[in-house]
């Protein structure tokens, strides 16, 4: 399903908090930032920015820090959630804007509560696709998740430099066609309980991934062909680093413990997202309203898997804009 008027995106280079960054845009009107997660780019939002410009916004999908055209610095240390919140800010003084509402999907959905929480005075709403907003607790994601799942849960996996590089990088292609199918709702469910992210030892992530005989209808092999060129290009361990900076990140946010997310918010999660499928994720979704008290709606999409945005193109645009003019 091609986007009409992707051709009308345009794109140039910023300069944010010490990186240079690559920007899409379209259109004119009050400010939408797009962030996108891993492993993907811009062009996650190929259909949104569109539909946005032509609701009359304008409407930015960067390439976060490590990812596609923007720059990857080599130091880990280099990747916590305080230096990708900083890109953002500094994304709306590049563009001379006072206020934006943040739209994040997957790991950009930690970037935009994130950014959120921390400049209350720039940000007029969010919208979380997949990723539901967590307040900070007593434990890290990461070691949350391995005490229920064990050292194989597939973050720990991404841990060490350079193992899910290697398993990544040896035919590009075919990891992008393994992973968007893999992770979409079309993609065959287990026949009983929920296959949870776990990499056996020994062995590699894309060995727990189905292979796609062809393509979902949502997804091109021209689709395919942009992301695996991005990545050819650049390797993964730019967003592999966003991973391997979760601990730190986790202590970096300590004065925000259990602080509630106060901007308007829309939460958008498909009913075959692995994420909706985590252990305690599905309650967390159902009692948001505790800790994300201007939750506005929360949509859950039937058959829908992890690439919310790209699987529903409609559904999600109309639910996006809709909340934007309630704003």
């Amino acid at each position: 399903m091609q986007s009409k008027n992707i051709s009308a995106v345009t794109h140039r280079f910023i300069e944010t908090n010490g990186i240079r960054m690559h920007i899409a845009e379209q259109g004119t009107g009050p400010l939408v930032v797009l962030l996108h997660g891993f492993p993907e780019s811009w062009y996650s939002w190929r259909h949104q920015l569109p539909a946005l410009a032509e609701a009359g916004y304008h409407a930015v999908a960067p390439d976060q820090r490590g990812y596609g055209q923007t720059d990857r610095p080599t130091e880990i240390e280099h990747y916590t959630q305080l230096h990708l919140v900083g890109d953002i800010v500094g994304l709306l003084d590049a563009l001379g804007e006072e206020k934006a509402v943040l739209v994040g999907h997957d790991w950009g959905g930690p970037v935009t509560y994130n950014t959120a929480l921390l400049r209350p005075d720039r940000f007029r709403g969010v919208v979380l696709l997949s990723t539901p907003y967590v307040p900070r607790g007593p434990f890290s994601m990461l070691a949350a998740m391995q005490s229920v799942l064990g050292e194989g849960f597939y973050m720990a996996y991404f841990q060490k430099p350079g193992v899910a590089e290697a398993e990544l990088e040896r035919d590009v292609r075919t990891t992008m066609r393994t992973f968007l199918y893999s992770a979409s709702g079309d993609a065959p469910q287990p026949q009983e309980g929920v296959q949870q992210p776990v990499v056996p030892e020994g062995k590699g992530i894309l060995d727990i991934m189905a292979q796609p005989q062809t393509l979902p209808a949502w997804l091109t092999e021209d689709d395919v062909d942009f992301y695996a060129a991005e990545f050819a290009r650049t390797g993964f361990s730019g967003g592999l680093n966003w991973y391997r900076t979760i601990d730190k990140s986790w202590e970096l946010m300590a004065a925000w413990n259990g602080a509630p997310l106060l901007a308007p918010t829309l939460y958008i999660v498909g009913d075959r997202d692995l994420v909706f499928h985590f252990p305690g994720v599905s309650d967390l979704i159902a009692n948001q309203q505790a800790f994300v008290p201007n939750l506005k709606r929360t949509v859950i999409l039937p058959g829908c898997g992890h690439w919310t945005q790209q699987e529903r193109v409609v559904e999600v645009n109309a639910a996006m804009i809709e909340f934007l003019k309630g704003l």
